[in-house]
């Protein structure tokens, strides 16, 4: 007889039922493994989202008892991840978790960074390590290239952002700025067409061509050309590939 299956001992828990459920554990020496306590100690069950402060050392020192949420199952293998940052952290855990993606946030810059831009947002908790819970990547910016993050936003200025995604490993809100604003390429080929003649600036020489600006913000290749930047040229459309913000030029004869 299975010996879940004995008499007096409830059948086990389906693990889809633990999302979401706060459980308790002790940390074993191999590795940020956690053996869980009752019924569920022959579970393997692992870290996935660490506290967003303090040392991951001592998070995961041996012996240290612990309660996690469990954030993720795989009922093939019969294992679960946990999240310590959801139970450390549960005020901002549950702003996190109850945003969706398209939702609207605003807030203040609250620092820049070569790699983007922090955002004190106006509604939520603060953040215990980061200058902000929002947070935006460069390509998230601005449509329109740009050579420094400070050309598009400084500290202390006021931001709209859509909401991407809940970013559990460093606990911010993945937000995008250009979400909001029009897209300069869907702009451009709602009036443009193959065939169709234009005038622009030749941005940038690679080895299979040069890049020429038509629009704020649009940029198409001639494949095979040669040029220097800032030279003016004469192009015709030869592809439009909307979907992939793709646009190929030919130069005019």
């Amino acid at each position: 007889m299975c010996p879940s299956r004995r008499r007096g001992l409830p059948p086990p828990v389906p693990l889809r039922e633990l999302l979401g459920t706060i459980v308790s554990g002790t940390v074993v020496p191999d590795g940020p493994r956690i053996r869980l306590d009752g019924e569920l100690a022959s579970t393997p069950a692992y870290i996935r989202d660490f506290p967003w402060s303090g040392s991951r050392a001592d998070a995961v020192r041996a012996g240290r008892r612990v309660t996690a949420e469990v954030v993720s199952v795989d009922e093939t293998e019969g294992r679960i991840w946990l999240s310590l940052a959801a139970t450390e952290h549960p005020e901002l855990w549950a702003f996190l978790k109850g945003l969706r993606a398209g939702d609207v946030l605003t807030g203040r810059v609250a620092d820049v960074q070569r790699f983007g831009v922090f955002v004190a947002l106006d509604e939520g908790p603060p953040h215990p390590t980061y200058p902000g819970v929002g947070f935006v990547s460069v390509p998230e910016l601005s449509w329109i290239p740009f050579e420094q993050v400070t050309d598009v936003v400084r500290v202390g200025q006021r931001v709209r952002g859509e909401v991407l995604a809940f970013d559990t490993y460093n606990g911010e809100a993945r937000l995008s700025l250009r979400a909001l604003q029009p897209d300069p390429f869907q702009v451009f080929a709602e009036r443009a067409e193959v065939g169709q003649r234009l005038s622009g600036t030749v941005t940038m020489v690679v080895p299979f061509g040069v890049f020429v600006r038509v629009a704020d913000g649009v940029e198409g290749l001639i494949q095979d050309a040669a040029g220097q930047p800032g030279d003016i040229v004469q192009v015709v459309i030869v592809g439009l590939e909307r979907e992939r913000h793709r646009l190929l030029l030919a130069p005019r004869e």
